[in-house]
């Protein structure tokens, strides 16, 4: 039931990026801060909809939060380098890079969220003990 759950709210998410870009730009912001902005409300849309709906997680859990961040930082360097480095290193089309990107980041995000993020016992010194 994960997967539906992280699915629905993968499609709400990119759904909202995707209006909410478009309706920064029609309001006259440029490109980079509608992008930024956009993303920023679009990852935050994301964090709630997962942890409450996906995974059944409270939102104020502040570790939760920052390896929330870090998996989206690790997203955005994952998709850094396949659509800047590697793919043009050997030629491959941008749209490829693109295609590739779209589908490697929901696999890995979906697997971070399931085994860290949201993992139901994280292991700390206090689980050890």
């Amino acid at each position: 039931m994960h997967v539906v759950r992280f699915a629905l709210i993968g499609g709400l998410v990119a759904l909202t990026y995707f209006l909410l870009y478009l309706a920064f730009l029609q309001l006259g912001i440029t490109r980079g801060v509608a992008n930024g902005l956009a993303f920023l409300l679009a990852i935050c849309l994301q964090y709630v909809g997962q942890a409450g709906f996906t995974f059944g997680r409270r939102l104020d859990d502040p570790q939760q939060v920052l390896r929330f961040v870090v998996m989206i930082g690790t997203g955005l360097v994952v998709s850094g380098l396949i659509t800047g480095v590697i793919f043009p290193a050997f030629g491959i089309a941008d749209w490829i890079a693109a295609a590739t990107v779209t589908v490697v980041l929901p696999v890995q995000n979906y697997v971070f969220m399931t085994v860290w993020v949201f993992a139901r016992e994280q292991c700390t010194e206090r689980n050890l003990s």
